[in-house]
């Protein structure tokens, strides 16, 4: 059984631990609140991190320090006040490291922003606030004087995605080609336009920068207000295009229907989300976008049904060896949720590009 309280004491914090709790219901790290026993103190969020898949945790912790160091910079520029609100603040372990090894479990330390809240809704109204958070996010690390690393390589890069579809299609592990053979020469027929992005990136025409790579709603932090103070989960913080944190957040957001709707007349492409979180966006990120990311908006859009259609296809092919399932056709009725999502978009791609030149 582990002690977490002794765990929490391997880091620099102020006060004391007087508890410490299970914290939300995250599917990728363990949370836990440290209740401080001093009440002029703060509280603490102590995690466990995923070390199967962040495997590399020096690189993890030092992008997240780097990215949070330069925005706390930024904002004491601003003078803003309550900084810590505002973006995270990790505490170092006693090596100085912002993480510790208890020789199986990797865990770190951040300071509790109390009274925030974060919102599960989807809707126009918060897919806004979205838009100018991550927008913003982007905006303030387009000048961060170091290079990340790649936290998860090649985690939205589309050729390497197409060439693991490839492979599964020679290999047929599970003897499903037949009956995909519709939706394969649909992903290939669209292979080039959805890696223009790579292509563009190898012209010198296309720039990385540091991106989320996870934007959602729920990523968000909001005070009682309803004002936003920060972006968080920041595990998946690297190099990649503007596309990453713009065509993600949409392939969730905009679909009417479930990313695994078996009724695919209930999947869409929802025009007033795309509307209102491009709005955000470009309001707060226009400012250092160049003008070949901003009409690659809508490219953007169509790119992540694509990609996952493409990955769940994959994985069918392969048997099932990624994705979780809760039946043996899941990752079928999700690559056809996903392609029915793709074509919404394709279809409404011409109002996409009008609406992105009307914000401009």
């Amino acid at each position: 059984m582990i002690n977490l309280t002794e765990v929490v004491s391997k880091f620099s914090i102020e006060g004391s631990v007087s508890e410490v709790k299970p914290l939300g219901n995250g599917l990728i790290n363990d949370s836990f609140r440290v209740i401080n026993r001093e009440v002029d103190q703060p509280d603490y969020v102590l995690q466990r991190i995923n070390h199967a898949i962040f495997q590399d945790v020096d690189m993890l912790q030092n992008n997240i320090q780097a990215v949070t160091t330069h925005i706390r910079k930024k904002l004491e520029e601003k003078n803003e006040q309550d900084i810590d609100w505002k973006v995270l603040r990790f505490i170092p372990a006693e090596d100085g490291k912002y993480y510790w090894f208890d020789g199986t479990s990797y865990w770190r330390l951040m300071v509790f922003i109390p009274d925030a809240i974060t919102h599960e809704v989807v809707n126009p109204e918060y897919s806004y606030y979205a838009g100018v958070a991550f927008g913003e996010f982007q905006s303030r690390l387009a000048d961060i004087p170091v290079e990340l690393g790649e936290t998860i390589p090649d985690f939205h890069n589309m050729e390497f995605r197409l060439s693991q579809l490839r492979d599964a299609v020679k290999a047929n592990a599970a003897n499903r080609l037949q009956e995909v053979e519709y939706y394969v020469n649909e992903i290939e027929s669209r292979a080039e336009e959805m890696c223009k992005a790579e292509q563009l990136y190898r012209e010198g025409k296309l720039p990385k920068r540091v991106c989320h790579c996870d934007t959602k709603v729920n990523n968000m932090l909001f005070d009682r207000n309803g004002d936003i103070l920060c972006v968080i989960d920041l595990d998946t913080v690297m190099p990649s295009f503007i596309f990453s944190d713009f065509g993600d957040f949409l392939r969730s957001a905009a679909n009417t229907g479930a990313e695994d709707d078996k009724d695919l007349n209930r999947v869409s492409f929802n025009m007033e989300i795309f509307k209102a979180f491009t709005k955000g966006y470009l309001e707060s990120a226009r400012s250092f976008l160049l003008p070949i990311e901003i009409e690659n908006l809508p490219y953007a859009a169509a790119l992540f049904p694509y990609m996952q259609t493409v990955r769940f296809l994959a994985d069918y092919l392969n048997g099932d060896t990624y994705y979780k399932i809760n039946y043996p056709e899941h990752n079928l009725v999700r690559t056809k949720a996903q392609f029915k999502l793709l074509q919404s978009v394709e279809e409404h791609t011409p109002e996409m590009k009008e609406f992105v030149q009307s914000c401009l």
